[in-house]
């Protein structure tokens, strides 16, 4: 299987968009299909880890398949507005070990409650 990097993915879905897909649909278009697509991966999981059974039209759908749709459509609007992802993660990935570093571990609410005891 192959592996790739978010540029190397940004490049390959430019180049299959303007070969084999003819072009771009325009951004307001390609925001609306990802939110199509972020649903499909919620109506999986609401069938898959909550509460609701799956309809036979659900059947047969793959998590990895649905995310990678998703990812599709974030890296088609990343190229249509010049977004570097690779770079824009790496500064996320910087602001959120600068800003959060100590928050989460400061976070109450992320440790269980310790036991009452009750005797």
């Amino acid at each position: 299987m192959m592996e790739i990097t978010i540029r190397e993915a940004q490049e390959k879905v430019d180049r299959w968009i303007r070969t084999t897909g003819v072009r771009y649909f325009d951004e307001m278009t390609n925001l609306a299909i990802l939110m199509e697509e972020v649903g499909e991966v919620a109506r999986l999981f609401a069938r898959t880890y909550g509460e609701q059974s799956f309809k036979a039209s659900d059947r047969g759908r793959e998590l990895g398949d649905e995310l990678a749709d998703v990812l599709w459509v974030l890296l088609c609007l990343a190229n249509q507005t010049g977004t570097d992802l690779s770079a824009a993660l790496g500064r996320n990935f910087e602001k959120k070990s600068s800003r959060d570093a100590e928050r989460h571990r400061n976070n109450t609410k992320l440790f269980p409650e310790e036991p009452i005891d009750t005797v």
